[in-house]
């Protein structure tokens, strides 16, 4: 009976650290939920604005940041090969190819239409894709952001033709979400600063004789070390 009962619990125990492990391309056990509601991409902090837009227009500008967001993730996430955050964006312009191409010309007419010439128009369209480009340049977030975006990216893969738009409103704001640092959120940790400076003792070279002793005469009885702190016997 012993020996049985020490392979069941060696097994259960063998399971259960299989459960724990992270699966590939994640950085915490438990990563922070970024989920959150669908976009139709006029929304505050969720792409450009495009005033005067039509729906049209809008979608256009939502699935030119998706593409955009998705780039950036090929580019900045390479540190960890197993997101596949490469492999994702060049399927994604293989499969979506003509959708995003629309969305592109969508967004060229629009400017034009909305400047006063031609080459305003086209220096306005230039400037939009960089300002789009920038904002999903991270550092403090760079893990959320990637993981997002293999996730986001796996699931456009599997998206069927046409549909890469209906993608971009359904997880555009999960993707702008995961540029908020987080950490582990199954075993969050946190800093506590004291309330009260640590005291420092005085260095100034009249409290000290030749021999590095403190001349208390001079400058009082010495603050240190802080009360409750030993200090080792010589």
């Amino acid at each position: 009976m012993r020996v049985l009962r020490n392979t069941v619990c060696g097994a259960a125990l063998v399971g259960a650290m299989t459960a724990a492990v992270p699966a590939a391309g994640q950085f915490f056990l438990q990563p922070k939920n970024m989920a959150g509601e669908p976009v139709k991409g006029d929304e505050p902090g969720i792409a450009i604005l495009l005033p005067g837009a039509t729906s049209a227009e809008r979608r256009a500008g939502l699935v030119w940041t998706m593409r955009a967001a998705l780039n950036v993730a090929a580019l900045q996430c390479q540190f960890e090969p197993t997101l596949l955050t490469v492999g994702h964006y060049n399927s994604i312009l293989l499969d979506h190819g003509p959708e995003l191409k629309n969305a592109f010309d969508t967004l060229a007419r629009y400017y034009v239409r909305t400047s006063k010439t031609k080459a305003i128009g086209q220096s306005a369209l230039d400037q939009y894709g960089t300002r789009t480009y920038s904002a999903f340049a991270t550092v403090a977030a760079q893990r959320n952001f990637c993981e997002t975006a293999h996730m986001i990216g796996r699931d456009a893969v599997f998206t069927p033709r046409g549909k890469f738009g209906e993608l971009a409103e359904a997880r555009m704001r999960e993707l702008r979400n995961s540029l908020t640092p987080y950490g582990e959120q199954l075993f969050p940790r946190y800093m506590a600063l004291s309330p009260a400076p640590t005291p420092m003792p005085r260095l100034e070279s009249i409290c000290w004789n030749k021999k590095g002793q403190w001349v208390s005469k001079k400058c009082g009885a010495m603050n240190w070390p802080p009360a409750g702190v030993g200090m080792a016997a010589r």
